[in-house]
């Protein structure tokens, strides 16, 4: 039986290949779209539909980070809200506001 409070054995390993799968989601729809490119030349036999091909796997490379940004960002919105975490912007909060009823005194 695990705590609640313990991690699993495997969740670090699981983590650092999500990391890396990133970087070969980008390598793979490089790549094909490559294949697609050489596939539309060999079709049509114009050289310049290769280039079609490179653009559509750039664009799905540049989607994957997009996607891995806006799921990380998602993951450390989830923290800024979570109440064990905010221990620390209420202490700020209250200084803010002591410092604000100083000023006040002054006049």
């Amino acid at each position: 039986m695990q705590n609640n409070n313990e991690e699993p054995k495997l969740k670090k390993v699981v983590d650092a290949a999500d990391g890396l799968s990133l970087g070969i989601s980008m390598v793979v729809a490089v790549l094909i779209g490559v294949a697609i490119g050489l596939g539309l030349k060999k079709l049509t036999g114009m050289t310049w539909t290769l280039w079609i091909g490179v653009f559509i796997g750039v664009g799905a490379a540049v989607l994957n980070v997009y996607k891995a940004y806006d799921k990380q960002k998602r993951s450390l919105d989830e923290l800024a809200t979570d109440p064990r975490y905010n221990h620390k912007r209420d202490l700020m909060r209250n200084a803010e506001y002591d410092k604000d009823e100083d000023e006040d005194e002054k006049y």
